[in-house]
């Protein structure tokens, strides 16, 4: 049985806001973003079922939540015999949980009433949608664009091309980040950066493993 699994992305995502909200004595937010990273991760979950996707398992953590998918020996086949069909379910599936916190910011938008409490809902929402969609893999916004990429290449393109554009969008974040952290002097900018040069470094050990592991299989 193979298995696609919706990684505890969030995990790491509120890993990183617990360490900037705390020191920045805002733990409050973190308790708003634990809550809509959860709606977030349950509308990955309900995606999934809506597409017939099996839910192989649930784990629920202090600091993460996540969702595992399994695909049987005829839901492979059908990747190899007609891939666009599971690369759309997945984009479906990815872009779910930021939706969810896309429409909760457009309610709290239009209906707020506690000016306080809406923007801190609508703050927490922003964070956890903007991070998710940014496209750099496995972040959702990079599972998006590499299932895109793979509705008209190949596979191996997809982990390629998702892996370049991973990088040059970090290295655009990084000038950026830079401008902010010397005119704001702050901190906790710097602690996601560093997050998101973690994920992608980790990200591009895999992609050449995955790429040297297709050039094996291309001499075979």
């Amino acid at each position: 049985e193979q298995r696609h699994r919706l990684q505890p992305r969030q995990s790491h995502a509120r890993k990183v806001f617990l360490i900037i909200l705390y020191f920045t004595r805002q733990i409050e937010i973190y308790w708003l973003i634990m809550l809509f990273a959860f709606l977030h991760e349950f509308g990955h979950l309900m995606a999934g079922i809506i597409l017939k996707m099996k839910v192989k398992k649930i784990s629920i953590m202090p600091t993460g939540f996540s969702i595992e998918f399994a695909l049987t020996d005829n839901d492979y086949n059908k990747k190899i015999l007609n891939s666009n069909i599971l690369e759309i379910k997945k984009i479906i599936i990815a872009f779910a949980g930021p939706l969810v916190n896309l429409i909760i910011m457009s309610v709290f938008i239009i209906l707020h009433k506690n000016e306080e409490i809406a923007y801190n809902i609508i703050y927490s929402n922003f964070l956890i949608a903007i991070f998710n969609l940014l496209p750099i893999y496995p972040l959702d916004g990079g599972r998006i664009l590499k299932s895109i990429i793979c509705l008209n290449k190949k596979r191996k393109c997809a982990i390629l091309y998702t892996n370049k554009i991973s990088n040059m969008t970090l290295f655009f974040i990084s000038f950026l980040f830079s401008i902010l952290i010397y005119y704001y002097k702050n901190w906790a900018i710097i602690v996601i950066l560093m997050y998101l040069w973690y994920i992608v470094l980790k990200e591009n050990r895999i992609c050449r493993m995955k790429l040297k592991l297709y050039e094996n299989l291309e001499k075979l």
